[in-house]
């Protein structure tokens, strides 16, 4: 029986390139982004629906940018729309550390803990990973938006990590395979996207093993 899993994610999810200035729209095209990669290579036993957006939080209102890119806001849509749901891989935590929120890492950990609790709590999800962000950069065109990340973001794996576990999901640190680009210090080359994807096969297959 074909599995469904289903990538909660932000522009990293969605394909969004490296910023050389605001309001650069290259996308990565189908079959560049991480969430491809690793359909393709999980085969045909696997359903993998990828649902990206730029700028979601993971559950945080932006008030320059829209409540709409509030995560935890619209998950219950998005989950009840391709359920039932093998695996729910949440793939954010970048969105939080804009100084607009000026939130600390255990905050933004936090929200992340918040939206997997209420994500098991729907009924449509089997298991949940958490997909930890690389560190950010301060530079380039977002080197305002994100000011001070270096201090607000210490320790923000481990914390994700602790809250991701504490709450029933499984963990994984794109930290450990991935940088950002040193464009924009935000979005990840073609390449990270690759390593990434190639990343998590395995991790996905063992997590569908365990649950047989």
């Amino acid at each position: 029986m074909t599995k469904r899993i289903l990538i909660y994610g932000d522009s990293n999810t969605f394909g969004t390139m490296p910023m050389p200035e605001l309001g650069s729209d290259g996308i990565f095209p189908k079959g560049a982004r991480w969430g491809d990669v690793l359909a393709g290579e999980l085969g045909r036993d696997w359903d993998v629906v990828i649902e990206g957006l730029g700028g979601r939080t993971s559950a945080f209102d932006d008030p320059i940018e829209g409540e709409f890119r509030n995560g935890l806001r619209i998950l219950p849509a998005i989950l009840f729309s391709h359920r039932p749901i093998d695996l729910l891989i949440v793939a954010l935590g970048t969105n939080d550390q804009k100084h607009r929120f000026g939130l600390r890492a255990e905050d933004v950990a936090l929200g992340i803990g918040r939206l997997v609790r209420e994500a098991l709590g729907t009924g449509t999800v089997a298991q949940i990973l958490v997909v930890a962000p690389p560190p950010l950069m301060c530079v380039g065109p977002f080197q305002d938006m994100f000011a001070g990340i270096e201090d607000r973001s210490t320790g923000l794996t481990r914390a994700i990590e602790h809250h991701a576990k504490a709450n029933g999901a499984a963990f994984f640190d794109a930290g450990a395979v991935i940088n950002v680009d040193p464009v924009d210090g935000i979005h990840w080359s073609g390449e990270a996207h690759q390593a990434l994807g190639h990343a998590l096969v395995g991790v996905v297959q063992d997590l569908g093993a365990a649950d047989v």
